[in-house]
């Protein structure tokens, strides 16, 4: 289900992603004829038996009815007149762009081939529909057991009405594939051919004189039928149409040899529009198997040798499989061995590493405190600044330390009890961090609630003597 919350510019670039149609006043036009519900165009446009007639009501698309543009066609023309005049000495490709982007949210244009990700997505809608029971039918047709899919239905379609429009082609004609598109171009591609399209105009005035004359003429078809995959279509039909679309045929008759790139991409090889003789067909399709030959064949040598690789393989690897049965018993048994002693070895080693690195961590631990000390000592030296010179507003200290060592340092008489705990941390005397500085006549402790008083205050100035009493 599509959400109704779409935008009307966005339902126009998924109709066009679906559909195939370059022209935007068209696409808006069938939109705004279906009440802009989206799944009604496509699912209208997708069974419509006949597509022209359907998208018709926009004046400007007569042109896709019968594209007559004689000047575009006139370097086709040219090649079918002088093969010889392509400076290239190979096959060359012809790549082209299709208008349409893959449905999914993500709209970016693919270039430098002709894409075929719309016919995945038409040919899903399409083959639904068909299950469903409205999809396209041939008229007074019995249904068959199994249901053709869409596309291949409409390739019956097109043998059908070529073989009324043209009687000749009953007895004599390319072997048109009564398969869709994509199937025909796997097809061509498992037997190395290249693929021969076939876009029907029927009521183009030069396509009935093409049909007779040249398309069924038996020299023309026995070589299609020798050298090509040939696949034809309707432009009257929702492929046909599609093909007209991505191929550009600006003028009828159109025929063209397209060949498989990757990604699900199409290769054209040769475009023929307009009215062409047999002798003029047989040529240029001559020229076109004569510069691919090489291609063809070194592909085909290519897969028959992967072939070969792929039977010896095979061959190798059931002699070795049938090696490998008979030691499975002892291999089982010297695995299982080894097992368990990889297993010993392994939870000996395990032991081994935990005590490392239970080692590592408590040395790691203690050169990371004692590198903290060392920064703390620094950060207290570097905020006592300095030592101050003697003067009636200088208190002399004398600290002494448990081990019975003694510092000595002046202070400014104003300077706060801290600044002797920051000079007595700024020593590498002491490996505790919980201490207190304690005088002994009287004694006083000054703790953490005194530190704040200076020298002066707390009784210490001009001079004091303190030790460093450790917690307990």
């Amino acid at each position: 289900m599509v959400d109704s919350s779409i935008s009307s510019e966005n339902k126009i670039t998924y109709f066009q992603a679906i559909t195939g149609i370059e022209d935007l006043d068209l696409c808006r036009d069938i939109l705004d004829t279906h009440g802009w519900d989206l799944e009604l165009a496509i699912s209208s446009f997708t069974s419509q038996s006949d597509p022209i007639s359907a998208v018709q009501t926009n004046p400007n698309s007569d042109a896709i009815h019968a594209r007559e543009q004689p000047a575009s066609s006139s370097s086709s023309s040219a090649a079918a007149a002088a093969p010889s005049d392509a400076s290239h000495t190979g096959l060359v490709w012809k790549l082209i762009t299709l208008p349409f982007s893959v449905v999914s949210g993500s709209f970016g244009l693919v270039s430098s081939a002709v894409g075929l990700g719309f016919w995945a997505a038409g040919g899903v809608l399409s083959l639904s529909l068909a299950l469903l029971g409205l999809g396209p039918r041939a008229q007074g047709a019995s249904s068959p057991l199994v249901p053709l899919s869409a596309s291949a239905q409409e390739a019956v379609d097109f043998l059908a009405q070529l073989e009324r429009d043209c009687p000749a082609a009953a007895a004599s004609r390319p072997n048109f594939v009564a398969e869709g598109f994509m199937e025909a171009l796997q097809r061509a591609r498992r037997e190395f051919k290249m693929l021969f399209v076939y876009l029907h105009s029927p009521d183009h005035l030069d396509t009935p004189a093409f049909c007779e004359g040249t398309l069924c003429s038996e020299a023309v078809a026995a070589f299609v039928n020798e050298n090509f995959v040939a696949w034809g279509g309707s432009i009257r039909a929702s492929e046909g149409f599609k093909m007209s679309n991505s191929l550009k045929a600006s003028r009828f008759p159109f025929c063209a040899v397209v060949t498989q790139a990757t990604n699900q991409r199409i290769a054209l090889l040769q475009q023929i529009e307009g009215p062409r003789s047999p002798e003029q067909m047989l040529e240029i399709l001559q020229r076109v198997v004569e510069e691919s030959a090489p291609t063809l064949v070194a592909a085909r040598l290519e897969a028959e040798e992967r072939r070969n690789a792929i039977r010896l393989r095979e061959e190798q690897d059931a002699a070795y499989r049938a090696a490998l049965e008979a030691d499975q018993a002892r291999e089982r048994q010297r695995r299982e061995e080894q097992e368990r002693l990889e297993r010993e070895a392994a939870e000996a080693e395990r032991k081994r590493k935990e005590e490392e690195e239970a080692l590592e961590r408590a040395a790691r631990e203690a050169a990371e405190k004692e590198a903290a000390l060392a920064r703390m000592r620094q950060e207290k030296a570097m905020l006592l600044g300095a030592e101050p010179e003697k003067g009636p507003d200088v208190t002399q200290v004398l600290v002494r330390f448990p081990t019975g060592e003694r510092k000595e340092r002046r202070f400014h008489s104003s300077a706060p009890i801290q600044s002797i705990y920051d000079y007595v941390d700024s020593l590498d005397f002491l490996k505790v961090e919980r201490y207190n500085l304690v005088s002994n006549f009287p004694r006083v402790v000054y703790g953490p609630e005194k530190r704040s008083f200076s020298l002066k205050e707390a009784g210490l100035h001009p001079q004091a003597s303190l030790f460093v009493e450790v917690d307990s």
